[in-house]
């Protein structure tokens, strides 16, 4: 009897060892996992890595695309049906709703953390700002005063304007299939919106002075997402308050005056709100385009939305635009697919050599100052970037 009481002691003593192991086990993969989610959750690398988890080139792009279409269709009826014709100041409402979500994600520890200052001074945040204003203020106001066709005339004067910074400032060569595929995409889509050029001297002027704002915009929202671990949402949160200030400074030159004597009833204003809140999901979206792929590559996805809306007005609600503009726009898809494909070509060449290894790795803005002997090499951070 005492020998079973002894063993029975035994195996309680070690049932109990056990389970104090399993515990604590338990407890330390509890302990890594808060770790982990605090790493990516509150640190800018950390929330980078997310971004590009869950966010990647096809969900961005996808996400942008749906959200313009959207957008599209309520601004007509803004500037259409409720005569809201006031392009700067619609832009100014869209970015000062933007910061207030922002700041309420802020508020609610839902804000990505942004880098170290000290990885990105301060005037390229600054920059970036003032050239949103101007990029998307010239937009609307391109919009206002031009006919759509020659709106998007002048959009397919920003790939090139694109390629030729993108060399000037990073040395950045495409490759001879790359450029005729953009050719074939530009013809096409010139095609497609022949027969709506309609403009004034004065529109004509907003949509060529829009041109280089718009291409320094794309390029400097997917250099500094790529470069320097900052998330769209942390970026938007630096750059909005000064892309206010300076629509505020736009809005006596370009907007015509009377915009204090707009009738702002509740369906009006339900509808500049609604317009307001598809633009932060527009700037939230393109931002997340642009940093999971490049410049170019945008403005590819913004002729394939003018496509597609032409392609489905025709298919869909019996739209006449002609016959030579639906034979621009099967053109500019058929350029779009080669240039897609020859993108998925050349991202899987670069993973199969191996990113530390790339001797064609992308050239970045210098961001930051020079390195000190303490700080790490560029060999050392090129897996970081």
């Amino acid at each position: 009897m005492a020998v079973m009481e002894s063993l029975l002691g035994n195996e309680a003593r070690r049932f109990i060892k056990r389970k104090d192991s399993d515990a604590g086990e338990t407890g330390r993969a509890l302990e890594e996992l808060r770790g982990t989610l605090y790493n990516d959750l509150r640190t800018s690398e950390g929330a980078k890595r997310q971004q590009q988890r869950f966010c990647g080139p096809v969900v961005a792009m996808t996400f942008n695309f749906v959200v313009s279409i959207g957008i599209i269709m309520t601004n007509k009826v803004v500037m259409g049906k409720v005569g809201f014709n006031y392009p700067i100041l619609l832009t100014l409402i869209h970015y000062a709703v933007a910061w207030l979500l922002l700041a309420i994600f802020k508020t609610l520890a839902l804000l990505p953390v942004s880098p170290p200052s000290k990885s990105t001074p301060y005037t390229s945040i600054f920059s970036l700002g003032v050239v949103m204003s101007f990029a998307s203020g010239l937009a609307n106001a391109s919009l206002n005063h031009n006919s759509i066709g020659f709106y998007q005339m002048a959009k397919i004067a920003v790939t090139p304007t694109i390629v030729f910074a993108e060399f000037i400032l990073f040395n950045k060569t495409i490759s001879h299939n790359k450029v005729v595929a953009l050719g074939v995409v530009s013809a096409g889509v010139a095609l497609a919106q022949v027969t709506d050029l309609q403009f004034n001297f004065f529109g004509a002027c907003i949509a060529v002075a829009w041109i280089i704002p718009s291409a320094i915009n794309k390029i400097l929202w997917s250099n500094l997402q790529q470069q320097a671990n900052w998330t769209a949402l942390a970026l938007m949160w630096k750059t909005t308050p000064v892309t206010v200030l300076f629509l505020l400074a736009l809005m006596p030159w370009l907007d015509p005056p009377g915009a204090l004597l707009f009738k702002w009833d509740l369906q009006n204003s339900s509808a500049v709100l609604i317009s307001a809140l598809l633009g932060f999901l527009l700037q939230w979206s393109g931002a997340l385009a642009l940093g999971a792929t490049s410049a170019t590559s945008h403005v590819v996805l913004g002729q394939f939305k003018t496509c597609m809306i032409l392609i489905g007005g025709y298919l869909l609600f019996d739209s006449d635009p002609g016959f030579i503009s639906i034979c621009g726009a099967v053109v500019a898809l058929g350029g779009m697919s080669v240039y897609t494909s020859l993108n998925l070509k050349e991202t899987k060449k670069e993973k199969s050599s191996g990113s530390s290894s790339n001797p064609h790795q992308k050239q970045t803005l210098p961001l930051s100052k020079p390195k000190t002997q303490l700080e790490p090499t560029p060999e050392e951070t090129s897996e970081d970037i």
